[in-house]
């Protein structure tokens, strides 16, 4: 791995805001999916297995990865995922965490629940994304203010409701949460929205917010799309998770003109690919 990056979790823990040095590159940012989890929607568990998730890791920082998010309880938006317990949790991710901290690469703990944040992050992660915005476990924002790191904070629903209005809902749900990070003492500079593409909405809806993201340029934080592989791709053009890989390029690259800073794939290299040449084109013009 490169040696211009720090490698060790002081040093990341350490530094001013990871994020913000990655933001202040004036690009989009890609975010690598790395799940340790045996149901997970998009890999069916594939990296369940040590070596094979320390491998793919290692795979996702060559391909062009700027963060790595790990995960070891399926969030999955559709089907019964299976919760699991904080130590069943804890113990998928200690023989992994610790090892991909030294990658180079600021890590992100994708996880529901305070006490495993608390714990990724005296392991070595630097940055929270918390699916349920900081409005399920009421001792995330804690954890999160405490060690002064950054958070993402997604849009979630319990169940998707066609009727409603959904980038009202959103708007709504960051204002609470945003309520959340300001009363606990959570820097704004360190907050990322996500409109949590495919999580409590129809396909329809995760289509307009993708359609309408650019409103979400008025809570003045950066933001972060995860459009890949979800169920609205099979809605419209029908295909397997591991064959939406066009769907998902072609969703992250009209959220980047309408915005988004980030986007969270599972498809690094294509996406990086897709990215530069998206760039080059624009300069050219």
């Amino acid at each position: 791995m490169s040696d211009t990056h720090p490698s060790h979790p002081e040093a990341l823990r350490a530094a001013e805001n990871p994020l913000a040095k990655l933001l202040a590159l004036g690009r989009p940012i890609i975010m690598g999916v790395l799940n340790v989890t045996p149901d997970s929607f998009s890999d069916g568990g594939r990296f369940f297995e040590t070596e094979r998730a320390l491998s793919h890791a290692r795979r996702l920082v060559a391909e062009g990865a700027d963060i790595l998010d790990i995960g070891a309880e399926s969030t999955r938006p559709y089907g019964n995922a299976v919760a699991v317990s904080v130590d069943e949790e804890r113990r998928r991710l200690e023989p992994i965490l610790p090892t991909v901290v030294g990658y180079g690469i600021p890590v992100s703990i994708d996880t529901m629940k305070a006490e495993v944040a608390e714990w990724a992050i005296g392991v070595g992660a630097c940055i929270v994304n918390d699916v349920w915005g900081l409005q399920r476990d009421h001792g995330m924002a804690g954890v999160v203010a405490k060690h002064g790191v950054p958070a993402i904070l997604m849009h979630n629903r319990d169940a998707a409701d066609p009727s409603i209005d959904i980038m009202a809902d959103i708007a709504a749900f960051f204002a609470r949460s945003l309520a959340i990070a300001e009363k606990t003492g959570i820097a704004r500079d360190r907050i990322v929205v996500d409109p949590g593409i495919g999580f409590g909405k129809t396909p329809e809806q995760s289509i307009i917010a993708l359609a309408r993201l650019a409103e979400l340029k008025s809570f003045g934080l950066p933001i972060l799309v995860g459009a890949s592989r979800k169920r609205f791709i099979d809605f419209v053009a029908p295909a397997p998770p591991d064959r939406r890989i066009g769907g998902s390029i072609a969703s992250h690259l009209i959220a980047v003109e309408s915005g988004a800073a980030i986007v969270r794939v599972h498809d690094v290299a294509e996406t990086a690919q897709a990215l530069k040449i998206s760039a080059a084109i624009k300069r050219a013009t």
